[in-house]
């Protein structure tokens, strides 16, 4: 590591040193409660057997599990080898799974014993994994985790730079494939930098960590405390009567939101008349009527933002109370603009395609150099997002590039293309179109628009079973239409502006 270098490990080094008492992770699963002190020398333990198994710099390890101590431990590991965790979302189809296993080719595996049947089954096409671990301490058929903290902690530092890869975050999929999101040590520090800045956390803070560390909100909130000098307390699954018990004993003071999870909540609270009132931020994506009412039953703060994969979480952030239905400004380390098809910059009150500049920017595809390129054309990250900026700087989106078309049903991303290729595969559906629509619950759902072949007939619920039988059931439509004809362009494809113009509206 170079002079000018800082990484997630020096971090965990530091605040070793700086909060050695205090408490970093509470696992509500078995009340394990483990100091920064004895993080860090976990974490050296984990890069001994890690370094005793063979893997060295620039290696992979693919991570298939809810959210854990030893998730969190396997990334602190990663920091200090160089390694790079592929973090698996564990919503998705089997074919899913190992495609971006398959496209990360990790040399270890680790898995929770519910998920290790469905790796078994990939293991044949799994060429490059060598051990398969258990990610939880005990059950399941895989090798001991434990194993590999039975040493002297004594490992053999690597040169790892700010720059290094630590995290691929497949993306969802354009045109059927999904894309593995190289995110560095740096792109993580001067989130959680910053980050801490705009929401003022502190180490007084406890942080109730909902969202799964394959997520980039999860990953980066969870880091972001931890930096900080903060609480995590971790939680495997949501449950909003759990999650309400929690704030009210434990003192929540922050966590990271999609809808429907604050409004669950909320309405959780409403039954129980418990007391939730330290949870003093909130951020992410929901409605505005769930935005204001938890402002009232709480007198807490919402900040609303705008952020992907690609730009380590969040570019913009701001109360919403500064400017309601905006995505806030853009962060201290964030140079973001807008640009029409041509590169040009646009106009204030003009909508363009949101592109980022600065550390925070991801490293690139991973095996994918055409892709990152064009991405990264002109020197600026073009997102595929759409905006406009206001005479005070405040981001309104507005929606995906058409060829970028975007769902996102409880901050999860789905792209029309990869859902509209498995309806296809279906041998009553001629043509389709998939678009978002409003949706109560999830604030966007997924509408598929089918038009069948002649003679052919098919109930709305067998073809979302059918979508959900092959990809993320996330990913299947909540609204089926079926339509005589589906307009067409001149060239013979569906119209999908006429589409969502007829059809747009739930």
């Amino acid at each position: 590591m170079g002079l000018y270098d800082f990484t997630i490990y020096d971090v965990i080094n530091r605040n070793a040193r700086c909060f050695t008492e205090r408490t970093a992770w509470l696992e509500v699963s078995d009340s394990r409660e483990v100091t920064f002190g004895q993080f860090k020398d976990m974490v050296d333990h984990m890069a001994k057997g890690l370094q005793d198994v063979g893997l060295k710099k620039g290696d992979r390890i693919g991570i298939l599990g809810k959210n854990s101590l030893e998730y969190f431990l396997l990334y602190g590991a990663a920091s200090a080898l160089g390694l790079i965790v592929i973090a698996i979302n564990w919503r998705l189809s089997a074919d899913e799974v190992e495609n971006n296993l398959a496209d990360g080719a990790p040399q270890l595996v680790f898995a929770d014993p519910e998920f290790q049947e469905l790796i078994d089954g990939l293991k044949n096409k799994l060429t490059s994994v060598e051990k398969y671990y258990n990610l939880s301490g005990e059950g399941g058929s895989f090798e001991d985790f434990n194993t590999l903290l039975d040493n002297n902690a004594n490992f053999i530092p690597e040169e790892v730079a700010t720059d290094d890869s630590i995290v691929i975050i497949h993306t969802a999929a354009v045109e059927g494939k999904p894309r593995g999101a190289l995110v560095t040590h740096g792109n993580i520090l001067s989130a959680t930098t910053q980050f801490s800045h705009v929401f003022k956390i502190y180490k007084e803070d406890v942080h109730l960590n909902i969202l799964p560390l394959f997520h980039v909100g999860g990953l980066f909130i969870a880091m972001t405390a931890f930096h900080a000098g903060a609480l995590n307390i971790n939680v495997t699954r949501f449950d909003a009567d759990q999650a309400v018990d929690f704030i009210q004993e434990k003192k929540i003071t922050m966590l990271f939101d999609f809808a429907p999870i604050l409004a669950s909540i909320l309405d959780s609270q409403e039954k129980s008349g418990k007391d939730i009132n330290s949870l003093r931020l909130v951020a992410g994506l929901d409605s505005p009527e769930t935005i204001e009412r938890y402002q009232k039953v709480t007198g807490g703060e919402f900040f609303v933002v705008y952020g992907q994969t690609e730009v380590s979480c969040l570019v913009t952030i701001s109360p919403y109370n500064e400017k309601p239905g905006s995505a806030g400004r853009p962060l201290p380390l964030a140079d973001v603009r807008l640009f029409d098809d041509y590169d040009k910059e646009v106009e204030t009150g003009q909508v363009g395609e949101i592109v980022v500049k600065g550390p925070m920017v991801f490293k690139g595809y991973w095996n994918l150099p055409e892709e990152t390129s064009y991405t990264f054309r002109e020197g600026w990250h073009h997102t595929g997002d759409q905006g406009r900026f206001d005479e005070e700087g405040f981001l309104w989106y507005a929606g995906r590039k058409a060829e970028k078309e975007l769902i996102k049903p409880g901050g999860e991303n789905v792209y029309p293309a990869e859902v509209e290729k498995v309806i296809l595969q279906h041998p009553a559906v001629e043509r389709t179109v998939v678009f978002g629509v409003p949706d109560p619950k999830w604030k966007e759902g997924i509408k598929a628009v089918c038009e069948l072949k002649e003679g052919r007939s098919i109930e709305p619920q067998e073809l979302i079973d059918f979508v959900g039988e092959r990809i993320a059931r996330f990913k299947k439509p909540q609204y089926v239409e079926f339509v005589k004809d589906l307009p067409l362009l001149e060239n013979g494809s569906p119209d999908r502006a006429k589409v969502k113009e007829l059809y747009g509206q739930e």
